[in-house]
Formats: structure tokens, sequence, C-alpha cells
């Protein structure tokens, strides 16, 4: 549940260009699996799992486990990792925060 629940526009605004803003569409080259990619420096990439994208990835459920306090732990999909760098290299995936997001 969350902690922080935005009611003013402006703060709605935000929350949206943060969460939605340049995301990217990228299919995993091995189970094609369809995850939401956002880098904002060569270093940095955020991903936007989807319930669909999580079913169909067997590398993230194999590695699947609860933390201590319930919440699924996961260390990622080195074959996505891949497909997101490929994608990246072919310009796919635009890489900076031109727009601050």
């Amino acid at each position: 549940m969350a902690s922080f629940v935005p009611h003013d526009p402006a703060t709605l605004v935000d929350q949206q260009l943060y969460t939605q803003a340049r995301l990217v569409e990228v299919a995993c080259l091995d189970c094609l699996a369809r995850v939401r990619v956002k880098k904002n420096s060569e270093h940095q990439t955020s991903i936007q799992w989807s319930a669909q994208a999580r079913a169909a990835c067997p590398e993230l459920a194999r590695i699947d486990r609860a933390g201590p306090d319930g919440r699924t732990l996961h260390a990622g999909c080195a074959r996505l990792t891949a497909s997101i760098e490929a994608a990246t290299r072919d310009g796919d995936v635009p890489v900076g925060a031109l727009d601050g997001y």
C-alpha cells in the first residue's frame, strides 16, 4: 500500500512524468516478455514489469523469493538485461534525462 497518495494536480502530473515519461517497450529476445524501460544514464536503467511479463519470464520465476518483510525480492533477469542493452545499442532506448525525468 502506498504511504503517500498525491492529490494536488501538479503533484499528479509530476508523478505521471516520473513514472511514465520516456518509457519504451522492450521485448526479451529469449522469452519475449515485454517490459517498459527508461535509461537516464548509461549506468541507470528503470524497468517496469507487468504481471504478464513476470509470468512469461522463466528466469525471473526461478530466482524470485520473499524477503524478511514478505516483499518479493529478485536479482533481475540477465537475458532481459542483454535485450535492453541490445535495444540501447540499436537506438531503440534513448539514454539521458533531457526532460528532467
